[in-house]
């Protein structure tokens, strides 16, 4: 049942890195909930993939640091359609979208310098506030 997951042309994951099993789904849904496995969850070893880039699987893991457990499994599951192969094509889309995610790495951050007149602009509004507050100050003897 499980099939290789194509993620772009350069990456694939292949059908043995991947494994499927299923389960009753929660809810509503009358007598045919309790009888059907419909839910779907798919399970897949982040840490020993072999077809991931290593720039790629290390932006996964750490994007997805928390959805991670113990053994570098990433457990996704959906039972959201009454049939189990729409929920199997659910689960391998989430998967798709969260490697497509942290597929392209960010572009580094170049620093910038603020400009002499947004510089001058944010100390002489400092100034006006600060000479705003310094005359809301009671200043004994003067009787206004």
């Amino acid at each position: 049942m499980s099939r290789p997951l194509i993620v772009s042309s350069q990456i694939q994951v292949p059908s043995s890195e991947i494994s499927l099993s299923f389960a009753r789904s929660a809810g509503p849904g009358g007598q045919n909930v309790n009888k059907v496995n419909s839910k779907a969850v798919l399970r897949w070893n982040v840490t020993r993939s072999t077809q991931l880039p290593h720039g790629v699987r290390l932006r996964f893991l750490e994007r997805y640091a928390g959805r991670i457990n113990q053994v570098g499994e990433i457990v996704l599951a959906s039972d959201t359609y009454r049939e189990q192969a729409r929920n199997v094509s659910a689960c391998y889309e989430k998967l798709r979208q969260l490697i497509l995610a942290v597929l392209v790495a960010p572009r580094p951050r170049l620093k910038t310098r603020p400009s002499r007149g947004s510089i001058e602009r944010r100390l002489k509004s400092k100034q006006q506030r600060s000479q705003q507050k310094r005359n809301r100050r009671y200043r004994p003897g003067n009787d206004d």
